[in-house]
């Protein structure tokens, strides 16, 4: 079932001449896939946030240790 947002989108896209109609259909096209993207992004990075502080903490008591050197780019 349509939403109010859903059918004032349609109205107004509607109400521009044709060639336009399918210019705004693909930017929202195009937007609604960034914003499924961002949506994935967030999902993942919130389940690996707490990963990611351990690791951090890890790399900071070898610094303090003296345990770490530096990276060297070129071997990657």
């Amino acid at each position: 079932m349509p939403t109010s947002a859903s059918i004032t989108m349609m109205k107004m896209i509607e109400s521009l001449p044709e060639p336009l109609q399918e210019r705004a259909l693909e930017h929202m096209q195009q937007y609604i896939e960034d914003v499924r993207d961002e949506l994935k992004w967030n999902e993942a990075f919130g389940k690996s946030q707490d990963k990611l502080v351990t690791a951090a903490r890890q790399v900071r008591e070898e610094i303090v240790r003296g345990r770490a050197t530096p990276m060297n780019f070129e071997d990657l």
